[in-house]
C-alpha cells in the first residue's frame, strides 16, 4: 500500500522534492497532483486513498496547520490509528508552526535544518511497511517471516523465497524455501517487466506463476517426518516462457513424534497479497489541499 502525503499546496515544491526522494528509495507514495484527473471526485478519491494507505505523512508548516483539508486528512489518519491500534500518522516538520494538539506527543521527522536527515528518519519509519521484499504473515495459529531475493544464474533469472513458520502452540518451526528458475524467454520477459512496471511488480508477477503451480490440483505438498529436508519440483509454461519451481522444507526444534504436512501455497498467497499492497499505486503521493 502507498504512503499518503498530506500537505498544503503552498508547500508543493518541498513535497515534490520529498516524494521523489522516497520513490528513489522504492517507497510508493500517493499525492493528489500525481493521482487525480479532471472530473475525479476529490472527496471520494482522497477518502479511498487514506483508507488504503499504509501510513499518512503529514507535512507540518504554517500553511498546512491552517488548511481545512489537511485537518480532515489528519483526523482520518488518527481515527485509523485508534481502530487499528498501530501508528498511521507520521508528522513531517518543515518550519516552525503550531503543531496540532493531537500530534504534539508524536516524534516527527525534522526538515527544518537538514533535508537529508529528515528523509533518513522517514525511511526508517516506513521501512517495515514499504519494502515489498520482506515481511511477516500473522495468523491466530502461526506466524511466518519471509524474504525474497533475486538475481541471475548464467543467463537465467533466479528467485529465492525463504520462509520461517512458527506455530503458536507447537515446540517447532519450519524452514521453507521456494526457488524459481526461468528460461531465456521468461528471463527476457521479466527484464522487460522491470523496465515498464518496476522491479517489485515484475517480481510479484513471477511469484504469481509459482503460486498458481503450488496451489494446483497436483499441489506441491511435503510430508515432514523428521528433521531432514524434503523437496519437490514442478514446471510451468506460458506465453512468457518456462518456469521451474522447487519447494523444500525441513522441521526445526523439538520432535513431537507426529508427521507434518507442509503447504507453501497458502503462505505464498498471503505473501503475494502483501507484495501487491506495497506495490499498489507505484507512482504516488498526496493531499487535496489549499
Amino acid at each position: 500500500m502507498p504512503i499518503f502525503i498530506s500537505y498544503s499546496h503552498q508547500d508543493a515544491d518541498f513535497v515534490d522534492q520529498l516524494a521523489l526522494q522516497l520513490v528513489t528509495h522504492k517507497v510508493n507514495v500517493w499525492i493528489d497532483r500525481w493521482e487525480l484527473n479532471v472530473g475525479d471526485s476529490l472527496l471520494s478519491k482522497v477518502q479511498e486513498a487514506i483508507g488504503g494507505a499504509s501510513a499518512l505523512l503529514v507535512v507540518l508548516s504554517q500553511a498546512s496547520v491552517s488548511s481545512e483539508w489537511v485537518k480532515k486528512e489528519v483526523n482520518a489518519g488518527l481515527l485509523r490509528e485508534l481502530e487499528e491500534k498501530r501508528v498511521i500518522v507520521l508528522p513531517v516538520l518543515v518550519e516552525n508552526c503550531e503543531i496540532p494538539i493531537f500530534l504534539r506527543d508524536k516524534l516527527y521527522a525534522d526538515f527544518r535544518s537538514n533535508f537529508d536527515s529528515g528523509v533518513e528518519k522517514i525511511l526508517e519509519s516506513v521501512a517495515g511497511i514499504a519494502n515489498a521484499g520482506t515481511g511477516r504473515i500473522d495468523t491466530p495459529t502461526y506466524d511466518t517471516d519471509w524474504a525474497l531475493e533475486w538475481g541471475t544464474l548464467g543467463e537465467r533469472a533466479h528467485f529465492r523465497i525463504t520462509l520461517i513458520e512458527r506455530a503458536a502452540d507447537q515446540p517447532f518451526s519450519v524452514l521453507g524455501l521456494v526457488e524459481i528458475f526461468t528460461d531465456q524467454a521468461a528471463t527476457q520477459s521479466h527484464a522487460e517487466a522491470v523496465e515498464t512496471s518496476g522491479e517489485d511488480e515484475a517480481n510479484r508477477r513471477v511469484l504469481a506463476r509459482a503460486v498458481a503451480v503450488i496451489n494446483s490440483p497436483t499441489d506441491l505438498v511435503l510430508l515432514l517426518e523428521d528433521q531432514y529436508e524434503r523437496a519437490r519440483r514442478s514446471k510451468v509454461e506460458d506465453e512468457s516462457g518456462s518456469y521451474e519451481i522447487r519447494v523444500s522444507a525441513r522441521r526445526l526444534g523439538a520432535d513431537t513424534g507426529r508427521d507434518l504436512l507442509y503447504r507453501a501455497g497458502q503462505q505464498l498467497q498471503e505473501l503475494l497479497q502483501r507484495m501487491g499492497e506495497v506495490n499498489a499505486r507505484a507512482d504516488g503521493g498526496s493531499e487535496s489541499g489549499d
